[in-house]
C-alpha cells in the first residue's frame, strides 16, 4: 500500500468528523441524517443535494471504517496517477451514478404496487403516507402482499448513507489499472487477482439485489454498489478510448 494521497485523507477526515457529529449530536437542533443522507424523490425529506451529501454519511464506525479502508488502500494509487481533480470528478460521478440507479429501482419498487392501489381508487397520498408511516392497511391485501409493502415502504422511508458506491466505481478502476493484484474476502482467505475479484463481488451484489439474499448482511443498498461500479467502468472505457489527457487536470491539483 502507498502512502495516502492529500485528497484521499482530507475525504476520510470529512466522513469521520461528520459521524462524530453525528453521533455525538454535536449540533443541537439539527438532524444531519435528515438533511444530507437520500431520501426517495417523493419523501418530504428529499432535497437534490442529498445526491452529493450521502456519500459523506454514515451508518456507524464499522460502516465508516470498512468504506475509509478501502478509500485509502484502492484511492490513493488512483489520485497518485490522475491527480485530484479527475480523482475527484471520478469519484463523485460514480457516487451520484449510484444514487441515481439506487433512485430508479426504488421507483419500480414503489409504484409497481402503487399503481395496483390507484387502480382501486386509493389516492397516491394516502399510500405513500401508509408508507411512510409503514403502516399495512389489512384492506390492501388482495392487492399487494405484505412482502411488496415492505419493499415499497423501505424505498420510501429509508433514507441511504455511505460511500460505498462511490468506492466500487474506485474498485473497478483499480482492477483496470492493476488486473493482476492480488486481492482477499474477509471470509475467503485466498488470493484473488483484481481482474476477477472485483467483478465477482459486483456480480454478488447484483445477485443480492434481484434476490434480496445478502451473505454481506443487511440494510445493504446493492444496486447503488452496481451503479457506482457500472459509471466507473462506462468512465474508464471513455478516458481510455479518447486517451484523455492527464494535463488538463493538473490546475486542479
Amino acid at each position: 500500500m502507498e502512502r495516502i494521497s492529500k485528497t484521499v485523507l482530507h475525504l476520510i477526515i470529512i466522513n469521520a468528523v461528520l459521524l462524530l457529529i453525528t453521533e455525538l449530536h454535536l449540533i443541537p437542533n439539527i438532524d444531519l441524517t435528515q438533511l444530507l443522507a437520500l431520501h426517495y424523490f417523493e419523501n418530504t425529506h428529499f432535497e437534490w443535494w442529498q445526491y452529493v451529501s450521502y456519500m459523506f454519511m454514515h451508518g456507524g464506525f464499522t460502516h465508516l471504517l470498512f468504506n475509509m479502508y478501502a478509500l485509502w488502500a484502492f484511492g490513493t494509487p488512483l489520485e497518485n496517477i490522475w491527480g485530484r481533480g479527475k480523482f475527484l470528478f471520478f469519484y463523485f460521478s460514480c457516487g451520484i451514478g449510484a444514487a441515481l440507479l439506487h433512485t430508479i429501482i426504488n421507483y419500480y419498487y414503489v409504484h409497481q404496487g402503487l399503481e395496483a392501489l390507484q387502480n382501486v381508487g386509493v389516492s397516491t397520498e394516502e399510500v405513500i403516507s401508509a408508507l411512510s408511516d409503514r403502516k399495512y392497511l389489512p384492506m390492501w391485501e388482495t392487492i399487494i402482499n405484505k412482502s411488496t409493502f415492505d419493499n415499497m415502504a423501505a424505498a420510501i422511508a429509508t433514507p441511504t448513507v455511505g460511500a460505498s458506491g462511490a468506492i466500487y466505481g474506485i474498485l473497478v478502476a483499480f482492477a483496470m489499472f492493476f488486473p493482476d493484484a492480488k486481492l482477499m474476502l474477509f471470509f475467503v482467505p485466498y488470493p484473488i487477482a483484481a481482474r476477477y475479484f472485483i467483478p465477482i463481488l459486483v456480480g454478488l451484489d447484483l445477485i443480492s439485489g434481484f434476490t434480496g439474499f445478502s451473505i454481506f448482511g443487511g440494510n445493504i443498498a446493492h444496486f447503488a454498489h452496481v451503479g457506482g461500479a457500472l459509471i466507473g467502468f462506462l468512465i474508464m472505457l471513455y478516458w481510455k478510448k479518447h486517451s484523455f489527457d492527464k494535463n488538463r487536470w493538473d490546475r486542479f491539483r
